[in-house]
């Protein structure tokens, strides 16, 4: 089997925890314990009383149907219960990517997906989103990529990097083109609940009969360490991911099983969301102040969503070398557009508290300093 290393997780989980300062996370400061048993207003014996055992393999039949509430008309026999997001991306490429089969995807976006695609014998076909145009997709452009070879339409919505949100007519438009060819979309809405103007994103679930979603505890949660993701998806699709997970991890933990269900209860969630929107208002002033005092060499669209800020740069050196030397000489990581296949982009978390985000800033202001002074 081919293999290409996903570039950015391998940057990522050799880093991020090696540097002091980590703004290559496209989270919020993550929950503690404590603090969310606090917000989701539990008992905390309820942990303590929890047995550590194996649970159902597809998730509690609690969870699952905590998770199906948040989709129209869909039921727990639509939910299929992961490890985090990227098991539930893992599978359904598993399933659903043949060699030769077509994956068009809206570029840049997280690529994983993509480059299972590849490994499993795939082409995979970007459709570039637009800067000049907030991040949008060239619907005329889209129709022409689209093809009867076309088999998948993967969309990340809210955008990885961008922040960005797809338009109403762009969401219908790649329903009808996906519709035209049969092909399905796959729609990745991990960032879904983590909108700066607390309008929350629309889903496509329900919009087309060939639609898979996948999402998790992550991004608008800011419980990465939970490791629960989810897959929303017609019921006979169900059976074939549940199929590969016995070959992957099995099951969720017992542990995670339970304060994800707890989470995910309507006013907790709606807590949770609220606590997410809250860090992302306080701080993007923060990155966005810094990045205006340093305006002759970023450019960035707003984000709509999400801790990230996707911005181009002006200086002579490649975004793999300036990265590294963040790393090196800042103690901070970043991601470089290069692992969106954008050279001269980077993109920024500012998801820590304010005053790490502040830290981790001047250590990269004084980086860039250096640069240009170099330059």
């Amino acid at each position: 089997m081919k293999f290409d290393p996903f570039a950015m997780e391998r940057w990522q989980s050799t880093y991020e925890h090696a540097v002091r300062f980590n703004l290559s996370e496209s989270g919020v400061e993550p929950l503690t314990l404590g603090e969310l048993v606090e917000l989701v207003g539990m008992d905390p014996a309820e942990l303590s009383d929890t047995l550590i055992e194996y649970i159902p393999s597809d998730g509690s039949p609690g969870l699952r149907s905590a998770i199906a509430a948040m989709y129209p008309d869909a039921t727990s026999n639509n939910v299929l219960v992961t490890n985090g997001g990227a098991e539930a991306n893992f599978v359904t490429s598993w399933v659903l990517c043949e060699p030769g089969d077509q994956l068009v995807y809206l570029a840049p976006n997280y690529m994983q997906f993509p480059g299972m695609a590849v490994n499993l014998g795939c082409t995979a076909q970007p459709l570039p989103l637009r800067e000049a145009t907030g991040w949008q997709p060239d619907l005329d452009e889209l129709s022409s990529l689209v093809t009867d070879a076309t088999k998948l339409i993967l969309v990340t919505n809210p955008n990885n990097p961008t922040g960005a949100i797809l338009s109403a007519a762009a969401m219908q438009r790649i329903v009808e083109v996906a519709d035209s060819v049969g092909a399905w979309i796959i729609a990745d809405e991990i960032y879904r609940g983590a909108e700066l103007d607390g309008i929350e994103t629309p889903t496509f679930w329900g919009r087309y009969d060939k639609v898979v979603v996948t999402s998790g505890m992550s991004k608008a949660f800011g419980l990465p360490g939970l490791r629960v993701g989810w897959t929303i998806v017609p019921e006979n699709l169900r059976e074939q991911l549940w199929a590969r997970k016995d070959y992957t991890t099995i099951a969720p933990g017992s542990l995670s099983d339970v304060l994800s269900t707890h989470a995910l209860q309507p006013t907790a969630r709606q807590r949770i969301h609220t606590r997410t929107r809250g860090i992302l208002n306080a701080n993007l002033p923060i990155l966005e102040d810094w990045l205006r005092e340093r305006d002759d060499i970023f450019t960035w669209k707003q984000p709509q969503a999400g801790a990230i800020v996707y911005a181009r740069y002006d200086l002579p050196v490649g975004g793999l070398q300036l990265a590294e030397t963040m790393r090196t000489e800042a103690d901070c990581l970043i991601v470089p557009g290069d692992h969106f296949d954008m050279p001269n982009y980077v993109r920024l978390g500012f998801g820590p508290k304010p005053e790490r985000l502040r830290e981790a800033l001047a250590r990269c202001a004084d980086v860039l300093d250096s640069l240009c002074v170099k330059a």
